[in-house]
């Protein structure tokens, strides 16, 4: 019973905060590569090979027997279309890192949850009862995420905890760019909502993403196999848009050690190991449960970018995340409640089940 409650609780929940801690150290790679004058397009493509390269040896080694489903056409389809969304996510995801920040990114992420239940509420994998608590739980924390999701996007606000390295070169961060520029967010309003704009539509396809995972899952459970093959293709599907959109030779030539580090990682961690990890849960619990843990990212987030990027926090990030994180409560709070009442549910139809039997060797004894 012990083991049991540890794989079905406390596993998850590490992996997961552990694939926040990995997601947030991903972005405050790309923005620390980027900033030393690496393109967004060929770091974007480097990772998504280093994802499928880390990966295919682990599918082979730890590869399970799994008989395909009878309409393999259709599987491929899915993996095909999820690694359109994949691509979708990177290149939005970047695009949006080099706009503004990895801590706007970590508080938007926030809506992952919101948007993931309304998706699988749409998908017929969430059910609603507007009579159970529970169900107005989810409803009102989904819309009040998205509330927060839209004051994080549309209101900068000063700053609150300031850049330690802005007033001169006496000290500094781990990753910072040159003795006057921080590698932190310097752009200015719009660029910022701009970048906002990219982080929503990016995890509105994220949590597409755990839907059509979900259903790819069920039909063939390899987790490992399943994300090896997803990067694969991804990669095929980078290499002709990136090589289009940056088309300076020179450009894809690596020549920064740490540009390197920072490739390896976030193909590494940032996408194959969180992959991998949100794969596994989605089998084990579900999409509103693994989205459920983006606004873990924005206190992550805060903290990589003070030590790492000397960026600035404002104060429309921390009331938004505020706000958000209100929301996710309230719908992790109602899927915790509807997970109770489907264990009550269960024990009572099998103590329902025996009593027709009790009742027979009854009357046979009689």
């Amino acid at each position: 019973m012990e083991r049991s409650l540890f794989y079905k609780d406390v596993v998850p929940f590490a992996a997961m905060v552990a694939a926040e801690c990995a997601t947030v150290g991903s972005n405050t790679g790309f923005k620390a590569a980027t900033a030393r004058g690496m393109s967004y397009y060929v770091f974007t493509l480097y990772v998504c090979v280093a994802a499928a390269v880390v990966l295919i040896p682990f599918a082979l080694i730890f590869h399970r027997s799994q008989q395909l489903p009878p309409n393999k056409i259709s599987l491929f389809f899915k993996l095909v279309a999820l690694s359109a969304l994949g691509l979708s996510c990177q290149l939005l995801g970047n695009k949006g890192l080099e706009f503004s920040s990895p801590t706007l990114s970590s508080a938007i992420s926030n809506l992952i949850p919101a948007f993931t239940f309304i998706l699988a509420v749409f998908f017929r994998m969430e059910k609603i009862d507007l009579k159970r608590s529970s169900s107005i739980a989810k409803i009102v924390g989904s819309a009040v995420s998205i509330s927060g999701a839209l004051v994080v996007v549309l209101y900068k606000g000063p700053i609150v905890i300031s850049n330690p390295y802005s007033q001169g070169p006496k000290e500094l961060g781990l990753l910072y760019h040159n003795h006057n520029q921080p590698l932190g967010s310097s752009h200015p309003q719009p660029n910022w909502i701009l970048g906002g704009l990219c982080f929503v539509f990016q995890y509105l396809s994220n949590s597409f993403w755990y839907i059509l995972q979900t259903q790819i899952i069920k039909i063939y459970p390899d987790e490992v196999t399943v994300v090896a093959v997803y990067y694969s293709i991804q990669a095929v599907l980078t290499a002709p848009v990136c090589l289009l959109a940056e088309t300076d030779m020179d450009a894809w030539k690596m020549t920064n050690a740490l540009s390197f580090v920072f490739i390896l990682n976030s193909g590494m961690m940032g996408q194959a190991f969180v992959a991998a990890i949100h794969t596994w849960g989605l089998n084990l619990k579900g999409p509103v449960y693994v989205s459920s843990f983006r606004p873990l990212s924005i206190a992550i987030a805060a903290a990589m970018g003070a030590i790492l990027l000397a960026d600035d926090l404002h104060l429309g990030s921390i009331i938004g995340a505020i706000i958000i994180s209100v929301g996710f409560y309230g719908i992790l709070w109602g899927k915790a409640k509807e997970e109770e009442l489907k264990e009550l549910d269960g024990e009572r139809l099998g103590s329902s089940s025996k009593a027709p039997l009790l009742q027979c060797y009854r009357v046979e004894d009689l």
